[in-house]
């Protein structure tokens, strides 16, 4: 009996694992193409294979993608967009964690007339696509004379991404005990010490979700980038696409796969030292507690 439930397990776990092996190779390829290619030379990549290893390597495209690669008619590399994307991408990021958090607190703990109303307002703002707040924003960043600068971008990216933060925020701090917040108030606390030193103490796993989320949407995003920047005010993603995008003089193609590593890697940091943390802050709040 334990022999014969034995096989069919065994055969379980080989297709299991085999299917996952085909799935990683499948994402892991590409990645190992870029890092392949931007430590060969063009006459290597010219001549050679795309899967080999680099025969001679060199750091040199990664040197010239960095400080030197010409992007539009300035030739210095992909340093200033990268640090232009930084100075978006943190207040935008923190700005728009604590915005939905406190939208999120006050949704569930302290509700008002019409709050289902404004939650689903919100909701729906999660859906709106990119591409039909452009005109509307674009008039707004003129307005505020911030047009073609990094803080009408990171004002863009705050905007849009409150929904989603808001709805994190609201769904995670729902499971959390009404009664502790009645104790908090017989005693005194008041708004800001209620949601200060019990709620946001309580939120580590939320928060972790929320920054990887918008972490990553904002510091991918290309449209938004090149509609309200341009010129050296422009995010990475902007100045990536122009670099690879060039037709004019010899294409490197090292330098671009350099380029394109550089401006994956914060992301890729972010998942390395937080990812195991975004799966258990998800579910932290899909039960009632």
């Amino acid at each position: 009996m334990s022999l014969s439930a034995t096989a069919p397990t065994r055969m379980n776990r080989i297709v299991i694992y085999g299917l996952l092996l085909i799935f990683a190779a499948v994402y892991l390829v590409p990645l190992f193409v870029m890092l392949a290619t931007s430590f060969k030379t063009l006459d290597e990549i010219r001549g050679g294979n795309i899967l080999a290893l680099p025969a001679q390597p060199t750091i040199e495209p990664w040197a010239r993608a960095w400080g030197s690669a010409c992007i539009g008619v300035t030739c210095e590399g992909i340093k200033g967009y990268f640090w232009n994307s930084i100075k978006m991408v943190v207040p935008a990021v923190l700005i728009s964690t604590a915005l939905g958090a406190l939208n999120g607190y006050v949704l569930t703990k302290w509700r008002f007339p019409g709050h289902r109303i404004v939650f689903g307002l919100m909701l729906f703002a999660c859906f709106i696509p990119f591409q039909s707040v452009l005109i509307p924003m674009a008039r707004v960043l003129g307005q505020l004379g911030i047009s073609n600068s990094t803080a009408g971008l990171v004002m863009v990216h705050v905007i849009y991404g409150l929904g989603f933060t808001t709805l994190f925020f609201r769904n995670y701090y729902d499971a959390f005990p009404d009664e502790l917040i009645h104790s908090a108030q017989m005693d005194g606390a008041g708004f800001l010490t209620i949601f200060w030193r019990i709620l946001l103490p309580s939120s580590a796993p939320i928060i972790v979700v929320t920054v990887i989320y918008q972490f990553t949407n904002i510091w991918n995003d290309f449209l938004f980038g090149v509609s309200f920047s341009s010129g050296a005010n422009a995010p990475m993603t902007v100045a990536l696409n122009n670099l690879v995008a060039s037709s004019t003089g010899v294409k490197e193609y090292n330098v671009d796969m350099a380029a394109a590593v550089i401006a994956a890697l914060p992301t890729l940091i972010v998942y390395v030292v937080a990812g195991r943390y975004f799966m258990r802050g998800l579910m932290a709040g899909a039960v009632k507690g």
